[in-house]
């Protein structure tokens, strides 16, 4: 499947920002299911400096510095992807061997398993959140089935409200009322899951905002989403699913970002001079798209 997404992040300021620093996470990754076939990101106003890099975990990071004093910023980001995933297996290992296997990992890649089996910023080890997720991990139980048990029931018992929680919201706080965004949802899970000495990564990204027709609209589009990738076992690597959604991620999802937790795949983030409040709008919108001609370009390179 082919979509065009297009992400509109407009901050309104309350007095004139003299400067800003903004690292924005947006485009795409290439690779394990898509293909990023063209971007662009159009700042306003124009940065004096625009630099792309990829952070350790190779999500695409912009740092963009603007110099010219400002009571708005509006930042654009639209992207064409091809998205085709492999389904999971139906088989997998015990998650117990899972476990051990993970604890034995010598490699330090960007993607071993070994950077997500400790606490991270934003997801302490929480014995409540392990407690909760060993009732899906009984004895013997293959890993992919557990998983899958414990994202219905985080979908089943945590109320999605967006008015519940904000970025900065604990997890101790939103796991005990059980209430919150992709983002808690999320959260909990990798709590859960390193708790049991499994690892487990937060991914950031986008989901369709039309589905197929006679299946219900996914919560979390129009906004930047979030789920996990569980790393199963190096014969089945990760593997990646939606407790918002109750779903195995397939090609409904488009990554932008991995890492340990959102504040390593935030989408913006940054440091203004300025005093006063402001007003942040977020819109998205992710929609399938038919294939352009091979000779045709698609979007504009940063």
């Amino acid at each position: 499947m082919i979509y065009d997404i297009r992400h509109v992040t407009t901050y309104r300021y309350d007095a004139p920002v003299a400067a800003a620093r903004c690292s924005l996470r947006l485009v795409p990754a290439a690779g394990e299911g898509q293909r990023l076939l063209g971007y662009g990101i159009d700042v306003v106003p124009r940065p004096t400096s625009l630099v792309e890099r990829a952070d350790f975990f190779g999500t695409r990071v912009a740092t963009a510095i603007i110099g010219a004093p400002h009571r708005e910023l509006r930042i654009t980001a639209t992207s064409r992807v091809d998205v085709e995933r492999r389904p999971a297996p139906d088989a997998s290992p015990r998650w117990e061997d899972v476990r051990r296997e993970a604890a034995s990992v010598m490699a330090l890649g960007t993607r071993s398993p070994a950077h997500f089996l400790y606490p991270s910023r934003l997801v302490p080890l929480f014995d409540p959140a392990t407690a909760y997720a060993a009732d899906s991990f009984t004895p013997g139980r293959p890993i992919v089935a557990a998983v899958r048990e414990l994202m219905q029931r985080v979908h089943d018992d945590f109320l999605y409200d967006p008015k519940a929680t904000a970025v900065t919201t604990p997890l101790a706080e939103a796991f005990a009322a059980r209430t919150g965004v992709c983002q808690d949802f999320a959260h909990a899970a990798i709590a859960g899951l390193r708790g049991l000495g499994l690892p487990a990564a937060y991914v950031s990204g986008y989901i369709r905002t039309l589905p197929p027709p006679g299946q219900p609209r996914l919560v979390g589009a129009d906004a930047s989403h979030a789920w996990v990738s569980l790393w199963c076992g190096a014969e089945c690597g990760w593997l990646d699913f939606d407790p918002t959604n109750a779903l195995v991620v397939g090609d409904d999802h488009i990554v932008v970002g991995r890492g340990r937790d959102y504040a390593d795949v935030a989408p913006l983030d940054g440091v203004i001079l300025a005093s006063g409040g402001q007003t942040l709008t977020v819109n998205v919108d992710v929609s399938p798209a038919e294939p352009a001609p091979a000779c045709e370009p698609i979007l504009p390179a940063c």
